[in-house]
């Protein structure tokens, strides 16, 4: 039984998420694997032109950042990443069927149009969630609790890694740290 590729979890994140990207967003889609780190996630993910060079592009939004993906046959691939604490706003303007995205980071404005509506709307409120939100989310990934540290330690006592004398050293000193 051979292992699940990244592509493969990626394109299941995409249909739990109802993200059905269209034929052209394939070459995209399958960069991913080599952008996104292994534990990063899709939080929602949109197609489109860029408005300066109208290629077709995607804009991914992740639980870390906000990633712009062009990738076309003659001119290589192009990645830009976004921090959501560089973002300063995020918007949308819908006409008839089709909307268009104006992301604010820091001096520079990416504009992204024939984005579907609806997906547009979703697309930033998922964005501005983060937004409202961009280190904490972060840092409870960082370093364990000191309870989980704890814990760790006992583990490790349990297993014969650590003596008793070991662990009463070292759970002083994570003790301490309360």
């Amino acid at each position: 039984m051979s292992e699940k590729s990244r592509l493969d979890e990626i394109k299941e994140e995409l249909k739990k998420l109802d993200i059905s990207p269209t034929i052209f967003a394939r070459k995209e889609i399958r960069e991913l694997p080599d952008i996104l780190s292994p534990d990063e996630r899709i939080v929602y993910l949109v197609e489109g032109r860029n408005k300066l060079n109208h290629h077709h592009i995607i804009l991914v939004a992740t639980d870390r950042r906000l990633i712009f993906v062009d990738k076309e046959f003659m001119y290589g691939l192009k990645v830009e990443d976004f921090s959501y604490s560089k973002i300063s706003s995020i918007q949308y303007e819908t006409e008839f069927l089709l909307a268009s995205i104006d992301i604010q980071v820091t001096d520079d404005v990416v504009e992204i149009d024939g984005v579907g509506k609806y997906h547009a709307e979703l697309f930033c409120e998922k964005v501005r969630d983060f937004m409202s939100r961009p280190e904490q989310h972060f840092q409870s990934k960082s370093e364990p609790s000191i309870l989980d540290q704890l814990e760790q330690l006992g583990r490790l006592k349990e297993s014969g890694v650590l003596s008793d004398e070991e662990f009463l050293d070292q759970k002083k000193k994570l003790m301490e740290k309360l």
